[in-house]
């Protein structure tokens, strides 16, 4: 990129500070936003994500349990959700889940994450976990995010804290991201008002990370927030990540706006919205190694794109996954190991194999 050029948009400063490997502020990440010439933080992101990451670009070969759609929260996002007895609705049992997992090996993560289900207890979960540890002493087990983990701790009437070394001492190794939508307090009390807020799923987090296990982070946008809102967001993702350290990547998640109730108000981002928004996150989050494009909520072309804006991860071959498809992803309910190799290799980008924890993987199971 041209001095001048760069000078002409008063981004000097800004690309100063991403070379000098220094902080950007908020109202950095805003001019970036607000940049006319999109191949600048393009060019920037790419220059970061090449700095931790040369040309490799992740991949994991991963299964998706999604136990039960019966839900406590009504988010105003969310097309996945049923009450009890609703047509539709279903808990899995522990060997359905089982099931399906066996049908889907060699795994090197499983991915378990659902609803809040008024009356499904602890022992559900820790007998699932266990069973899945057993059953794959290699692979990484990804499950429950905050919100769930702080559902159990009420109905079992545990701290959040006790709930997390027993699902530790099962065999979970992380938390998955979700839940994280948008942590400003106004907007999140008209999307999701039942759901815990942003502080208490940063806190939830922070205990996780402390008892050690580790977890991703993740954004909701495109819906009815503002670019700021989401600038702020990043900003708490990180200054936590410089207190408990144990963010392994974060997800910036598009909304679809398929089957729920807020989509007659808001749209979903337009593809360049993604593009920018991989490109922001991936300069303004300096402490997390990894950015994912999602290509199950993306689609598999953008996602493609997004490797040259700073995302350094495709997720992996999931198998099935219902609660994007259910507010209208279109995308392919799986792709196999060559499919995500050649989505790789033909964006010009080396495909590694890694596990839920980043750690490179092999055939395990």
């Amino acid at each position: 990129m041209d001095r001048a050029h760069i000078e002409s948009l008063s981004l000097a400063r800004v690309w100063d500070k991403t070379l000098e490997g220094e902080r950007l502020s908020v109202d950095d990440g805003l001019s970036l936003y607000n940049c006319p010439d999109p191949h600048v933080p393009a060019s920037l992101a790419m220059l970061v994500r090449t700095r931790l990451h040369g040309d490799r670009v992740h991949y994991v070969v991963n299964r998706h349990i999604n136990p039960t759609n019966i839900c406590v929260n009504r988010c105003r996002f969310c097309a996945y959700r049923k009450d009890e007895g609703e047509n539709g609705a279903y808990v899995l049992t522990v060997d359905e889940a089982m099931a399906k997992l066996k049908a889907a090996e060699p795994l090197d993560e499983v991915h378990i994450v659902g609803g809040c289900h008024p009356s499904l207890r602890l022992g559900y979960y820790l007998d699932l976990a266990g069973r899945v540890r057993k059953a794959y002493p290699h692979a990484s087990i990804k499950a429950l995010g905050a919100v769930e983990m702080h559902h159990l701790a009420r109905l079992e009437g545990l701290t959040v804290s006790e709930v997390l070394t027993r699902m530790r001492d099962a065999g979970v190794d992380m938390l998955p991201g979700g839940g994280a939508e948008i942590f400003d307090a106004k907007l999140r009390k008209s999307l999701c008002p039942e759901k815990i807020d942003g502080t208490t799923w940063l806190s939830v987090m922070a205990d996780a990370h402390r008892a050690g296990l580790r977890s991703n982070a993740t954004m909701l946008f495109g819906h009815v927030e503002t670019v700021k809102q989401r600038l702020e967001h990043m900003d708490a993702l990180r200054r936590q990540q410089d207190e408990t350290g144990g963010f392994m990547c974060f997800i910036p998640l598009p909304y679809l706006p398929g089957n729920n109730p807020l989509g007659g108000q808001a749209h979903g981002p337009t593809p360049m919205d993604v593009l920018r928004t991989m490109a922001v996150a991936r300069l303004m989050l300096d402490n997390i190694a990894h950015i994912k494009a999602y290509w199950v909520m993306l689609g598999l072309k953008l996602s493609q794109l997004c490797l040259s804006w700073g995302a350094d991860d495709l997720d992996g071959t999931v198998v099935e996954e219902r609660i994007g498809h259910d507010a209208g992803s279109d995308s392919a309910q799986a792709l196999t190991i060559p499919e995500l190799e050649y989505a790789i290799a033909s964006s010009g980008f080396t495909p590694v194999r890694r596990d839920g924890l980043f750690r490179e993987a092999g055939h395990v199971n």
